[in-house]
């Protein structure tokens, strides 16, 4: 039995994919939980998406997250 990649595109979005489904969430709650303030006066929200797309992209161009 081969292991047959048949959706490599999806591969390739899965660190997009993780960064604004699970980082950007984890992001936002995080400064609310610890009362600061988003940069550049954003709401959490749009900061943890903006910080996890950033991420995700790097993430998928350098093939790895370290």
């Amino acid at each position: 039995m081969r292991f047959v990649r048949s959706k490599p595109w999806l591969t390739a979005l899965g660190p997009i994919l993780f960064g604004v489904a699970f980082l950007a969430p984890l992001v936002a709650q995080s400064l609310e939980a610890a009362s600061l303030p988003a940069p550049f006066g954003l709401a959490p929200i749009h900061f943890g998406i903006s910080l996890g797309l950033s991420l995700g992209i790097l993430a998928a161009i350098r093939g790895r997250w370290v």
